[in-house]
C-alpha cells in the first residue's frame, strides 16, 4: 500500500461514523473550506520565508484538505481521491499540447498565452459572461486582478499604465471629497475604486499586488519591531510622536 493510501485510510477511519474522530467527523465542505484556504496561505508563507523544512510540513497540510475533501464526497456517493487525480492529470496532458501532443515547442510567455486561451476555451463552453466561474472567495486583490484580466480579454482595458496612474490619481481625488464631506458611504465606496485601480496597475506592471501587499506588511512589521527595541532602549518619559518618527526615518534611512 502506498503512503497516500495510507493517508486516504486514515481520514477514512477519522469519518467513521461509529470510531472516528468527533470533530472530523461532523465537518463538511463548508466549514472546512476556511481550513483549505488557511493552508494555502501558510504554503505561501513558507515558501517566502525560503523555509523548505516547513514547506514540507505545510504541503503536507494542504494534501491533508484535499484527502478530506475526497473524503467527503466519497462518503455522499459523489467522487473520490482518484476522481481529483484523474481530473487534474487529464487537464494537464490537454492543456500541454506542445509536451504531450504533437504541437511545436513554445517559449514560457507563449504557454502562458495559450493556456489561457484553452482556459478561455473551456469557460466559453459552460458560461455567457466572462466574469463567470471567478471564485467570490478569492482575496479580495487578487480576484480583481482575474476580474481585470477577464475584462481585456474582452478587449476592455487601458492601452498602457500611463492611464491607469491618471486613473488612481482620479479616484484619490474623489476620495479627498468624500472624506471632506464626511461621507461614510463614498468613502468606503471611493477607497473600494482607488484600491481597485491601484490592483490595474499592479497589472500592468507585472506585480502581484497581494505579494506586494504581504512584502509591505512584513517591511512594517520589521521596522515597528525595531522602533520598540529602540523607543524601549531609551530612558525618561514615553517619546512624542516626533520623536518616534524621527527614529522611524533612520530605521528606512539605515535600510535603503
Amino acid at each position: 500500500m502506498s503512503r497516500i493510501e495510507d493517508l486516504i485510510g486514515i481520514m477514512a477511519r477519522l469519518r467513521d461514523p461509529e470510531r472516528g474522530c468527533p470533530w472530523d467527523r461532523v465537518q463538511t465542505f463548508r466549514t472546512i473550506a476556511p481550513h483549505t484556504i488557511e493552508e494555502a496561505y501558510e504554503v505561501a508563507d513558507a515558501i517566502e520565508r525560503e523555509n523548505l523544512a516547513d514547506l514540507v510540513d505545510e504541503l503536507g497540510d494542504l494534501l491533508l484538505q484535499v484527502v478530506f475533501h475526497a473524503q467527503m464526497a466519497r462518503e455522499a456517493g459523489q467522487f473520490g481521491f482518484e476522481d481529483v487525480v484523474d481530473a487534474i492529470a487529464d487537464k494537464m496532458v490537454r492543456r500541454h499540447p506542445h509536451v504531450f501532443g504533437d504541437a511545436c515547442e513554445i517559449d514560457a510567455s507563449e504557454q502562458s498565452r495559450q493556456w489561457e486561451e484553452m482556459k478561455a476555451v473551456e469557460r466559453s463552453e459552460n458560461a455567457g459572461s466572462a466574469m463567470d466561474d471567478i471564485p467570490v472567495a478569492l482575496p479580495a486583490l487578487t480576484r480583481a486582478v482575474k476580474l481585470q484580466r477577464r475584462a481585456a480579454r474582452r478587449g476592455f482595458d487601458w492601452p498602457d499604465s500611463s492611464g491607469v496612474f491618471d486613473k488612481i490619481a482620479e479616484e484619490l481625488e474623489e476620495l479627498r471629497d468624500a472624506v471632506r464631506m464626511d461621507d461614510r458611504n463614498g468613502i468606503e465606496d471611493e477607497l473600494g475604486d482607488l484600491l481597485f485601480s491601484v490592483v490595474n496597475l499592479a497589472r500592468h506592471v507585472g506585480a502581484d499586488p497581494e505579494a506586494c501587499a504581504r512584502a509591505a506588511n512584513r517591511k512594517f512589521e520589521r521596522r515597528f519591531r525595531e522602533l520598540e527595541r529602540r523607543a524601549g532602549a531609551i530612558s525618561g518619559d514615553a517619546l512624542t510622536a516626533a520623536e518616534l518618527d524621527a527614529i522611524w526615518t533612520d530605521i528606512k534611512t539605515q535600510e535603503r
